[in-house]
């Protein structure tokens, strides 16, 4: 269930994500919002500007420098100038409106300053013995009438603001998590679902909620997978059954021929050639026994049937034993075999099966002289490379093609023919070896021999 917290993590990520993106976009609006109100403070820097250039001419008559009075005349601003002494106005733009009076008191000059004339947003600056005025079009400023605020609010207003920040991610995360909580729960089982599927069990997911089109097609999943590995089981029951009944019923006939024919090929009274016919079908007979042991064995380590009794053994004793016992058997000397093992490795812990290994490695031995009756030099070898023990069996016979190696590396069977179709080559012994290999979690790599014949590499994990 780690991909629920998972799934979760992201989407509370996207969504933090989604609040820090949306406030700095916010930020950045307001930003770019007050860079461009701020230049809205140049009204009062116009009007100061036009009170210090404001000119007085012939004593009575005022004028403005062209540059401001442009300015004005830009923004279709109007100007006046009211007498410091008098209250009257001095001088005026030619665009004074009519409703603007002429005549100001105190109380005026107060409200102006701070607000408008006759709806006429106003601004004031100092002049030498007076005051001026420039009131600019109605719709072009708002002026807030009472600008004073709480110094305790406006000294808080940062952590006020965070507050508010931290209050409104609060709130969106808790409309997210009420508007995802019902997918959320739809996806629990859902995912439960799905990581059951391979492991072969029955799966139901409750058909109701947002994603109940996705449950119904993992429930009909699992009633496919189910039918299938119920068929399938069947099968291999069956199959495995009939293997090991054939190989029961013919045993008995089978010992009969070989001892009948045994007693044929040592008949002193028959002639060498009909003795010499009755030898091969002992040997044939004891072939055709070994390959049903090999046949019911290997059926057997695929389902399981065979039990293994692991204990930590020496693989180099055994292998030395193999050796041994394979030296003694060669009487006629046709298959030598050389131990190549390094004198001064004298210990190869794994955890094994000691009959299963002594099985795999008779095997390679024995493939080795099935498949060279002429004859050749066996080598056996056990190294340790990276924690991993391996048992090597190799030969310089006659080998076999690199299309046979990948076939024995990769392709699933039972055994694989050369062109001459009435000697099997390389069958049931070797898928016996990878069998009783993997069943010790290790692997079997089948290879060109440097010898120039046959080589079979199985590779061992080392008990620590």
């Amino acid at each position: 269930m780690k991909s629920i917290p998972k799934l979760i993590r992201r989407y509370v990520s996207i969504l933090l994500l989604s609040c820090i993106l949306l406030f700095a976009l916010n930020f950045i609006l307001l930003a770019a919002f007050a860079s461009r109100q701020t230049p809205n403070s140049s009204p009062w820097k116009t009007a100061e500007e036009a009170a210090d250039a404001l000119q007085q001419v012939n004593g009575s008559e005022y004028s403005l420098p062209e540059p401001i009075a442009h300015e004005l005349k830009s923004s279709d601003a109007w100007a006046i100038f009211i007498d410091e002494e008098t209250k009257q106005v001095k001088w005026q733009t030619a665009n004074l409106p009519k409703s603007i009076p002429l005549s100001y008191t105190l109380s005026d000059i107060a409200s102006l300053t701070r607000g408008y004339i006759d709806g006429y947003p106003t601004f004031t600056g100092k002049a030498e013995n007076g005051l001026i005025v420039l009131g600019y079009p109605k719709d072009k400023f708002w002026k807030h009438m009472w600008p004073s605020w709480d110094y305790y609010t406006i000294a808080r207003l940062p952590k006020l603001v965070l507050l508010v920040l931290a209050a409104n991610a609060a709130f969106i995360f808790l409309i997210y998590m009420v508007a995802n909580s019902k997918l959320l729960k739809s996806i629990r089982p859902i995912v439960t679902g799905i990581q059951n599927l391979p492991s072969g069990k029955p799966v139901y997911v409750n058909e109701k909620g947002l994603l109940s089109e996705l449950a119904f097609h993992i429930n009909r999943t699992s009633e496919i997978l189910q039918s299938q590995n119920n068929q399938l089981q069947k099968k291999e029951t069956a199959r495995a059954n009939w293997i090991a009944g054939v190989s029961h019923d013919i045993r008995t006939p089978l010992s009969m021929v070989m001892g009948y024919a045994g007693q044929l090929a040592e008949d002193t009274d028959l002639t060498d050639e009909k003795r010499q016919k009755a030898a091969v079908i002992v040997k044939q007979s004891k072939r055709m026994r070994n390959l049903i042991n090999d046949l019911n064995l290997a059926s057997k380590l695929e389902y399981n049937m065979q039990p293994i009794n692991t204990k930590k053994e020496n693989i180099i004793a055994i292998v030395r034993q193999i050796v041994v016992d394979y030296i003694n058997m060669d009487i006629d000397d046709r298959h030598p075999l050389e131990w190549e093992t390094d004198e001064s490795l004298t210990l190869c812990p794994v955890t094994a099966d000691k009959n299963l290994i002594k099985r795999a490695i008779s095997n390679l031995i024995q493939n080795s002289i099935n498949h060279n009756e002429q004859g050749c030099k066996i080598y056996v070898k056990v190294a340790v490379n990276n924690k991993k023990c391996s048992i090597i069996v190799s030969d310089d016979g006659i080998g076999a093609t690199d299309e046979q190696i990948e076939k024995l590396n990769h392709a699933p069977h039972y055994m694989v023919c050369d062109e001459n179709v009435t000697e099997q080559r390389h069958g049931l012994g070797l898928l016996i070896v990878k069998q009783i290999a993997a069943a010790h979690n290790g692997t079997t790599i089948v290879e060109h021999s440097p010898y120039g014949g046959f080589s079979v590499k199985i590779i061992l994990p080392i008990q620590e």
